[in-house]
């Protein structure tokens, strides 16, 4: 039998229904009271692995990608939004929103893995584009947010730089991708069932209660 719960997040940076999902996940192990049964890792999944460097308008990119029009998006950022504010976290859309590159993001996201700071960086880089309006496919930015949780500018610079970091995350990408993945959030527990979107606090309630015998 295992000791704890394995969770792993296949999610993307510019997610918004990421956060949601991440927040009520969270939520819901509070409310279980059982952060100490759980092990968590998050995995690469880039929304736009082709977007160029200078980015798109969101709302360009959101019409053009998905056919929605501009009052649908604003229904849908008044929704995030107010789901946001729920559990305490801040989206700030504005006009000049840009969709971005990630994939850099996630190759520090592995770095920050290896040093135990995954999760808190990833919250950084999604606080950091959602809530201050900062470009987080720079890569000075992208330092700036990783030295705010303790990690080091030069090793974080000599992984964004190795071949090597970059095939790795284009290999995790694949192997989630291979395995169904199609649509972000998903959250895989135990390696064994899945959950896509960003679900109830009362579902994954449910979940975790059952993987609950499992654990010694």
């Amino acid at each position: 039998m295992k000791d704890k719960i394995k969770i792993d997040i296949v999610s993307d940076v510019v997610c918004p229904w990421c956060i949601i999902g991440y927040k009520r996940l969270e939520k819901a192990i509070s409310e279980l009271g059982i952060q100490d049964k759980i092990e968590l890792q998050w995995q690469p999944f880039e929304l736009n692995s082709k977007m160029p460097s200078e980015g798109e308008n969101v709302q360009e990119h959101i019409a053009k990608k998905y056919g929605s029009s501009l009052e649908d998006q604003m229904r849908s950022q008044a929704r995030m939004t107010e789901f946001g504010a729920e559990l305490g976290f801040q989206f700030d859309y504005f006009d000049e929103m840009r969709m971005v590159n990630t994939r850099d993001a996630h190759i520090l996201l592995d770095y920050a893995k290896e040093e135990g700071k995954q999760t808190e960086l990833n919250l950084r880089f999604v606080t950091a584009f959602f809530s201050e309006r900062k470009d987080i496919s720079k890569r000075e930015i992208l330092i700036k947010e990783l030295e705010e949780v303790g990690l080091d500018k030069n090793e974080a610079l000599e992984r964004l730089e190795n071949d090597e970091a970059l095939d790795q995350v284009i290999a995790k990408e694949s192997f989630w991708q291979r395995r169904g993945v199609s649509s972000v959030p998903t959250m895989v527990f135990n390696e064994t069932s899945a959950l896509t979107g960003a679900q109830p606090v009362d579902v994954y309630k449910q979940v975790l209660t059952g993987l609950l015998s499992e654990i010694k």
